[in-house]
């Protein structure tokens, strides 16, 4: 996988090995989530709810003004090379190099009128997967995971699993804001960390390392069991902790070998064609993925696609590499999706942190926060709508401005959440899950 590095300068290391830690080398991994989860059902937060979330976050910024929202009657250096062609709902344009996504337009709905204030990666990759701005504090190339609660954290949270699947899953990297922050190790992603599209493609945590032969993994239980026995010799009160997380380790163990979770990850059991149709691409498969592990009982899958920073070559890029890509995959998740009678309980939701600049500077765009557009559908949200409106460039809302934190408490209402919902901390301090949104109805 690589770290492609964003105009900041700062490298994304984007893999935190949190469910690709590995089973035998086990550091803040896949038992500890377990032991979280299964803490969170003793205290009453896992309530069985049917929703599940996709949300699809194209890192480095989508141009809207290429794609979702195109200006054809803006001046050159605005409206840019490509031309917008009709939908298969009356009146919605979107961009010539989205044939596929213009057949689905009945299933999904656009947000044209996004809006937020900081035009930096980092914070706005935050805003957008928590709903919460962060601090000055927030330091983008210190922080290891976020501030807030990623949206797939609180659901996993408040939700808790179905099954034996984990009920939050990121791949295949796991961005370093959608992490659960205070709620603790329940609500962690299970990171894939390894890409879908890949012909050796498997989930670390889910098969033996490399280094280990599978007729040894017996032995490798036994070794467990006897160094828990030397930690129990030599610290009775971490003995305690050592012993819970033995009990998890084994239930990961169990994972490891449970031929369901093994299916929910075994993306080579789906036809060859519908592969072909979401695309042979990182971000296709990451997309088919995904619809197997809600179709599975995962409540929650953030996919994480890069690349998406066009300062140069804009143009270039978006039809000869990311629409070719993302055309296909989103289109065929939405029809896969209705195909299967899960549209209705499957919320998708597909943005960036921003937009790029109405204007064109050498064949590129700039971040652009203050308009953008969100591609939300499925979960309860009516397709084939467009919601709010910008200016005439794109450089601003022009009608009903909606936010991250409008965003957030739709999500949560959609899934059954209540946005005004507080956690609490171990010190009994109160966290608000949504900042003050409201629910965007129109689309309801």
């Amino acid at each position: 996988m690589k770290s492609p590095r964003y105009c900041d300068g700062v490298e994304r290391r984007d893999v935190l090995r949190i469910g690709g830690a590995g089973l035998f080398g086990m550091g803040f991994s896949l038992p500890r989530i377990l032991a979280g989860q299964a803490q969170a059902e003793a205290t009453g937060t896992n309530v069985n709810k049917g929703k599940s979330l996709i949300i699809v976050f194209l890192r480095g910024g989508l141009s809207t003004i290429d794609t979702w929202d195109m200006k054809p009657d803006a001046p050159k250096e605005i409206r840019g090379e490509f031309q917008p062609i009709p939908t298969n709902v009356p009146g919605i344009h979107v961009c010539e190099h989205m044939p596929h996504l213009a057949k689905q337009m009945d299933k999904f709905s656009l947000i044209r009128s996004f809006t937020h204030t900081n035009n930096n990666h980092g914070f706005g990759d935050h805003y957008m997967l928590t709903g919460y701005h962060p601090t000055a504090a927030f330091n983008r190339a210190l922080v290891p995971n976020n501030e807030r609660p990623a949206h797939g954290a609180s659901v996993a949270h408040l939700l808790g699993p179905r099954g034996t699947v984990p009920p939050y899953v990121c791949l295949p990297t796991m961005h370093r804001s959608a992490g659960a922050a205070y709620l603790g190790p329940g609500a962690e992603p299970f990171v894939i960390a390894a890409d879908p599209n890949a012909p050796d493609f498997s989930v670390p945590d889910l098969a033996p390392p490399l280094t280990v032969d599978p007729t040894r993994l017996g032995s490798r239980q036994h070794l467990l069991r006897r160094l828990g026995r030397f930690e129990r010799a030599t610290e009775v009160e971490a003995n305690r902790s050592a012993e819970t997380l033995n009990v998890f380790r084994q239930k990961a163990f169990d994972l490891m070998t449970s031929p369901a979770a093994k299916t929910a990850f075994d993306i080579e059991l789906e036809p060859e064609k519908l592969r072909e149709e979401y695309g042979r691409t990182t971000l296709g498969q990451s997309c088919l993925m995904a619809r197997r592990l809600v179709e599975a009982g995962v409540r929650c899958v953030t996919v994480e696609h890069n690349g998406w920073d066009t300062h140069g070559d804009n143009f270039k890029l978006l039809k000869g590499e990311l629409l070719p890509a993302l055309d296909p995959a989103m289109a065929t998740l939405f029809r896969d999706l209705d195909d299967r009678g899960m549209l209705d309980s499957t919320l998708v939701v597909v943005t960036g942190e921003f937009g790029r600049t109405p204007q064109c500077a050498g064949g590129g765009r700039g971040h652009w926060a203050p308009a953008f557009t969100v591609a939300i559908g499925g979960g309860g949200v009516q397709g084939g709508r467009t919601v709010g409106r910008s200016d005439s460039t794109a450089a601003t809302p022009d009608l009903d401005p909606q936010g991250p934190e409008d965003l957030a408490a739709t999500i949560h209402h959609l899934m059954g959440i209540d946005p005004a919902t507080e956690f609490h901390s171990a010190d009994g301090r109160p966290f608000k899950l949504v900042n003050g949104g409201k629910v965007m109805r129109d689309m309801l």
